[in-house]
């Protein structure tokens, strides 16, 4: 699931007349950039609110599916409930489409690092020296055992993989993903990873040409 519904304020005038994930770094929309990532994923699904109609035009025929959110924008847990019926019932990878990462695959690392058996949910997370263009501090605190509280100085890159179950409960069709988080924080179910490359936060107008540097330096 890429979330792709947001107005992208952020980026003020850049969003006037088209949704954040249709702007490009590097030659490519953002939206593009994450889509890379899951190329193996079997079902994937990009949400849309704002300018929708450009989010479907951009993926027409691409086998990637969109979840029209209309008349209302559904946060990112009320977005992903509603795109269950094409997810289907296991845990799922979720990603913003708001920044750009240079060094492995995060799903595969995630996917690779994720135990069912202790974990509700499992977040990539990036030190603060490795979190090009962030604003502000860190998200979370990560335990030696791997699970996160906060506050703390570790950035949540907006990837990560999760179970949907808890969502079959929430009878709210406007929600934020830190409904789930918070479940499963409560149960000692709420992991995270740190990533090892560098990711860069395109949410703000400064960030593409930030992410355009690291692009560059990376390929250097």
């Amino acid at each position: 699931m890429l979330f792709a519904a947001g107005f992208g304020t952020r980026m003020g005038a850049l969003t006037k007349d088209r949704p954040k994930p249709l702007i490009e770094v590097a030659g490519r929309a953002l939206l593009d950039h994450a889509l890379d990532f899951a190329r193996d994923v079997p079902v994937r699904v990009v949400n849309a609110h704002y300018h929708a109609d450009q989010i479907e035009g951009h993926l027409a025929g691409s086998g990637v599916h969109v979840s029209v959110e209309h008349p209302d924008i559904l946060d990112t847990g009320g977005g992903l409930k509603r795109a269950l019926p094409l997810l289907g019932d296991g845990p799922v990878f979720t990603m913003n489409t708001d920044a750009v990462w240079s060094g492995p695959n995060p799903l595969a690392l995630l996917s690779d690092a994720w135990q069912p058996e202790r974990m509700d949910a499992l977040l990539m997370c990036v030190p603060l020296a490795r979190a090009v263009g962030r604003k502000g501090g860190g998200d979370f605190a990560l335990s030696p055992d791997g699970t996160l509280s906060r506050p703390g100085d570790v950035v949540y890159t907006g990837a990560q993989i999760v179970k949907t179950a808890a969502l079959q409960g929430v009878e709210d069709d406007i929600f934020s993903m830190h409904r789930l988080w918070e479940d499963a924080a409560a149960r000692g179910r709420f992991h995270g990873l740190t990533y090892p490359g560098t990711w860069c936060d395109v949410g703000h107008p400064e960030g593409i040409a930030l992410a355009e540097e690291m692009l560059e330096r990376a390929n250097a």
